[in-house]
């Protein structure tokens, strides 16, 4: 597993230009599999990353090793907008909007599926981006909570659903493969923000009706997978 290969080969201080490739590398990586799913051709990564398929090689023994250095950059990256939004938003709500949206733009929901395929979730490195994404989200939502105008019956558990499931595009939606195939190809980022928008509002309080069952935590998510 990617996870053991990492730990028996730890990665040695890379020069700068090295540094780059790799970063290219993982930033091409994650638009494609959010294209294109797990099973892309790494040729078609290296074309995107302007990079030859050695350069990869170098960088990553295999794809599961790469998937696994993608979604811990995604984590990452959400988190840094988590923490961002705290620190710079005045209101605790607009705070929580913000991520929320800036959440969306990572498109989680399409890379979700990745999880599942053979990575070690146990893994140091993922145990540890997911706890900080997962501090940064609950200190968003504590905020706005705190302030009044999130509602007492959701968590974050309630929110990650939403997410997922609304950065997930719909079968033959805004693909390029359905584009080259003559689909109906819309532009579903804009449904994405729309709903998420309309998600957002029924969050705030006062609450307009009682929501079925409990809030749901984190632990329900993984208790589920």
């Amino acid at each position: 597993m990617a996870a053991r290969i990492a730990e028996k080969n730890p990665q040695p201080k890379l020069r700068a230009d090295a540094l780059r490739n790799r970063e290219r590398i993982i930033a091409a990586a994650r638009e494609v599999l959010v294209e294109y799913g797990a099973d892309v051709p790494l040729d078609e990564i290296a074309r995107r990353a302007g990079l030859g398929n050695a350069t990869i090689y170098r960088h990553f023994a295999d794809r599961r090793e790469l998937i696994h250095h993608v979604t811990i950059s995604v984590m990452a990256r959400t988190a840094d907008q988590a923490e961002a939004a705290r620190a710079e938003e005045p209101d605790a709500f607009q705070a929580l909007r913000r991520f929320v949206h800036a959440a969306a733009d990572e498109r989680i929901g399409a890379l979700c599926p990745l999880l599942s395929d053979g990575i070690d979730r146990d893994h140091p490195d993922q145990v540890a981006a997911r706890i900080r994404l997962q501090t940064g989200i609950e200190a968003l939502m504590a905020a706005a909570r705190d302030s009044g105008q999130l509602r007492s019956d959701i968590d974050v558990g309630d929110l990650l659903v939403a997410l997922t499931q609304l950065t997930r595009p719909l079968p033959g939606w805004g693909s390029p493969k359905a584009e080259s195939e003559g689909s109906c190809f819309l532009d579903f980022d804009r449904f994405v923000h729309r709903h998420l928008q309309l998600f957002l509002d029924g969050m705030m309080t006062p609450a307009r009706s009682e929501l079925a069952g409990s809030a749901a935590t984190l632990e329900d998510l993984r208790r589920r997978q």
